[in-house]
This record gives structure tokens, sequence and C-alpha cells, in this order.
């Protein structure tokens, strides 16, 4: 059976809402990049982009479990 339009609407609107973060932490590493503000000489770069990419890939998945456990409620 196909589900309703505002069900299928509803879905990705939450998709999209779970990938905010995550986008987020990806276009503050790019206005980084981009604006010159570091350079690879700055030091602990490599820590640094892990540790916003892990924090916007977490909130994420916990923006996504919040969904996920709502909806079998």
């Amino acid at each position: 059976m196909q589900k309703s339009f505002k069900t299928q609407t509803l879905h990705a609107l939450e998709i999209a809402i779970a990938f905010t973060p995550w986008i987020i932490s990806t276009l503050v590493l790019y206005w980084l990049e981009h604006g010159e503000i570091w350079t690879t000489e700055t030091a602990h770069r490599g820590k640094i982009t892990v540790g916003i990419l892990a924090v916007g890939m977490g909130l994420s998945f916990l923006v996504h479990s919040h969904f996920i456990k709502r909806d079998q409620n």
C-alpha cells in the first residue's frame, strides 16, 4: 500500500532536518578553508576537522534517533 503524499513529505522533511547538523559542519569547514581562516600550517588542523565533523555527524545521529523513537511510540 502506498503512503500518502503528506506522510512521504513529512518523512522527507525529517530526513532533511536530520542531515542539517552534518551539512552545517561541512559548510563550516568550507568557510574556514575558503576564507583562508586556517591554512595547512594551522596547528592541530586535522584534529579540529575530525572534531567538527564528529559533532555534526553525532548531532545528525541524535536528531534522526529522536525521529525514529518518536515514530515507534
